[in-house]
């Protein structure tokens, strides 16, 4: 079994002993274990090897493709013994594609491999002997759950539109069609949009060369060729012309920048309950040719299509979105259900990729905090008020903090959608905010990037000392540090973790952990799950 449909003959190929490892050696794994980033991982020596693709229980035979003192990163070459957790991915370009990591485990060892990371995660990193970590709440379907993608736009060597994730540590693009992690519904869109694009001629941003790709040809931009003959040094008898050498031309290149629209990324947005999507271009120029007639037909093409937006982002720079928004057909958002609530998602929204799991753990919140009805909470990160707005139906009142002043203005909106009037929204960096709110909150609610908590965060927190924190994380890493500095230095107990699966498929998973101030109660239900 191979990771690719070429085998490599690996057949003259003899493991070397570790003590003389180097990079470009091929050698024999036992695979041990998965890591947080879905590699498998195993021992030569005393050595830690990484090898993508791989799942514990696996012995592979790899290339070592970086050699470190106490670690290596490797190639996998051929599965010598298949672990009883290897399936067959079910997307062709599994092993190709950056978009997920973890196709090739069976999806009750995925959920084993998350739960554990959590587990080491609060051990390792925040010290705790014995985390109350309760099982891992799996998704129902791990399959056709992303309710969001954002394909970047590229140009194959053949000269047609593809668009699809990275390639696994590249910038290289794995053409799709389609794709079995996001909403089936979102297929045909990916295909013919695409198509659409490759029949209009549009150019696609090529960062690079910071040009453009035209489909259908490989020039990069606009060229002027200047040409010219030269001097030999002496005139023609009877003639002031200088005599011109019989010598090839010489021919002056000069790029000229294309300042032509171009397509950088298609993003596509679907309501899970209500099946409304929104399709966005970002663009480096807002003219496109007939871009208005090209929108009015996707309209008429898909029902279920609400908008189409363009984005620009003229910026030589790998972020996605610039910071305009036009809406050239329909609507500028979609409708989606959560919590009982209604709310307006954009093209550059924060929500939930699972919207079934995040609701999944708005339940728990709402199951486990013991709400009164006489609480102020402070929801920090708090986005459009995913969680806010549900909240507040429990709680007397919520204080929401964001620095992204586009996802307050629309929290505010969905506030007023759905008539409630007991929330106010913020805008400010959560760290410079929350020390200075006049406010003593019974509930904070943690909900911040991958990187976790800013330390002036942790700090106020501990100088404010509210009845009890809830924290979401993606990432058990800097979920278990910051866990750790509460407990240490805010007087907190960790009484309850709860992994849940928001990324089928992929290495990442969510948590939530509840700290209470003071002691920890006597006896508590830690295998309470979703």
């Amino acid at each position: 079994m191979f990771p690719d449909n070429s085998a490599p003959d690996v057949s003259s190929e003899q493991p070397v002993q570790h003590q003389s490892l180097k990079q470009g050696d091929v050698v024999e794994v036992e695979i041990t274990d998965v890591s947080e980033s879905g590699e498998g991982v195993g021992r030569v020596g005393n050595q830690v090897v990484f090898v993508p693709d791989t799942v514990t229980g696996d012995r592979v035979s790899v290339r070592l493709t970086n050699v470190k003192r106490q670690y290596a990163y490797a190639k996998l070459l051929e599965v010598v013994t298949a672990s009883a957790h290897r399936v067959r991915p079910s997307c062709i370009v599994a092993d190709k594609c950056g978009g997920c990591q973890l196709q090739h485990i069976d999806y009750d060892y995925q959920l084993i491999a998350k739960e554990n990371q959590v587990i080491q995660a609060l051990k390792r990193i925040g010290g705790f002997a014995e985390p109350p970590v309760a099982p891992i709440v799996g998704a129902q379907g791990n399959f056709a759950y992303r309710n969001k993608v954002t394909y970047p736009l590229g140009v194959s060597d053949s000269g047609t539109v593809k668009a699809g994730y990275y390639r696994k540590g590249t910038h290289q693009i794995v053409n799709l069609n389609q794709c079995p992690v996001q909403d089936e519904r979102l297929n045909p869109l990916l295909a013919e949009i695409k198509q659409d694009i490759q029949d209009r001629g549009w150019q696609i941003y090529q960062p690079e060369s910071k040009g453009a790709r035209e489909p259908g040809s490989r020039r990069t931009g606009v060229q002027i060729i200047v040409s010219q003959y030269e001097d030999a040094g002496s005139t023609d008898r009877g003639s002031s012309k200088p005599k011109l050498r019989n010598r090839p031309m010489v021919t002056q290149v000069t790029d000229i920048p294309d300042t032509r629209p171009k397509f950088r990324h298609l993003l596509l947005r679907i309501g899970r309950r209500t099946g409304e999507i929104l399709l966005t271009l970002v663009v480096t120029d807002l003219n496109i040719p007939d871009i208005e007639g090209q929108a009015q037909r996707w309209m008429q093409r898909y029902p279920n299509l609400v908008g189409v937006c363009l984005n620009l982002n003229d910026r030589p720079n790998n972020t996605i979105f610039g910071s305009e928004t036009r809406c050239i057909a329909g609507r500028e958002f979609i409708c989606e259900t959560f919590g009982n609530l209604q709310f307006q998602l954009k093209a550059d929204t924060f929500f939930q990729i699972y919207t079934e799991q995040a609701e999944a753990v708005l339940n728990l919140i709402i199951d486990r905090a013991g709400f009164k009805g006489t609480e102020t909470l402070i929801d920090a990160y708090c986005g459009i008020g995913t969680f806010s707005l549900p909240l507040s139906k429990r709680v007397k009142r919520v204080v929401g903090i964001e620095v992204h002043g586009a996802s307050v203005i629309q929290a505010r909106s969905n506030a007023r959608l759905n008539g409630i009037n007991n929330v106010e929204f913020r805008t400010g960096e959560v760290e410079e905010l929350l020390p200075e709110l006049d406010i003593q909150a019974d509930v904070v609610l943690l909900d911040p990037p991958r990187t976790g908590c800013d330390r002036a965060v942790l700090d106020a927190l501990t100088e404010m000392q509210p009845a009890q924190i809830i924290y979401i994380s993606c990432k058990p890493a800097t979920l278990a540090r910051d866990l750790q500095i509460l407990c240490e230095q805010g007087n907190y107990q960790l009484t309850h973790v709860q992994p849940a699966d928001f990324f089928p498929q992929t290495a990442h998973v969510e948590c939530v952990a509840f700290l209470t101030r003071g002691e920890a109660p006597a006896t508590s239900d830690e295998s309470t799950a979703i």
